[in-house]
């Protein structure tokens, strides 16, 4: 009998990922105080690096502790500029002030990816990508949160790059199953090595 999969995530861009790659799964949300977490986690000293794997897998954990059968997938993504973590806008002002602080510079994101089976971690990874933002003007920028507020707000660093906020970016260095926020194929391939995937 196949292992169930969930995913505890409700990000629909993660699920149309595993969809699309013919995963059979259940989303399972992991309510977690993601804010709480990660200032803890700052406060302590800790990596953006280390703050994507830590909430993946606490998100895991949480769903795993009601579907110990199960494999649970976390997830978690964090931005890094400069050495400054960015997360979700809370407004279109700080969408826009994220934007600005990020055009014409260079920044990381990590997404990690924790999986959980019988309450234990049996597998975890984080992708990196690198993306360089144009030297996009004051009104685009001002223009585009207008137009993508609804979307972006959702998303660190305030763009989407599946959507319009392509339109922001030079450069993009890595995967780009990275940049939406789920290290798709190592997550794929470990399955597959597992046999839960065929072959």
């Amino acid at each position: 009998m196949a292992i169930q999969i969930l995913l505890a995530s409700g990000s629909e861009i993660r699920a149309q990922m595993l969809r699309q790659a013919g995963v059979a799964f259940e989303v399972e949300v992991a309510r977690i105080d993601e804010e709480m977490i990660t200032l803890s986690l700052i406060t302590e000293g800790a990596s953006p690096r280390d703050v994507a794997d830590t909430l993946a897998e606490m998100k895991a954990r949480k769903v795993s502790e009601r579907h110990p059968a199960a494999l649970v997938i976390g997830c978690d993504q964090v931005l890094d500029h400069r050495g400054k973590m960015l997360s979700k806008p809370t407004s279109p002002d700080e969408a826009i002030r994220q934007l600005t602080d990020l055009r014409g510079d260079r920044h990381t994101l990590m997404s990690a990816a924790v999986i959980y089976e019988n309450g234990k971690p049996v597998w975890r990874h984080v992708g990196t990508v690198r993306l360089r933002m144009r030297e996009a003007s004051d009104a685009f920028i001002t223009d585009y949160v207008d137009r993508n507020w609804d979307s972006i707000r959702h998303a660190v660093g305030a763009y989407k790059l599946e959507e319009e906020g392509v339109r922001l970016f030079s450069r993009i260095d890595g995967d780009y199953f990275n940049v939406l926020g789920m290290p798709l194929l190592e997550l794929l391939n470990y399955l597959t090595l597992r046999g839960d995937l065929p072959t």
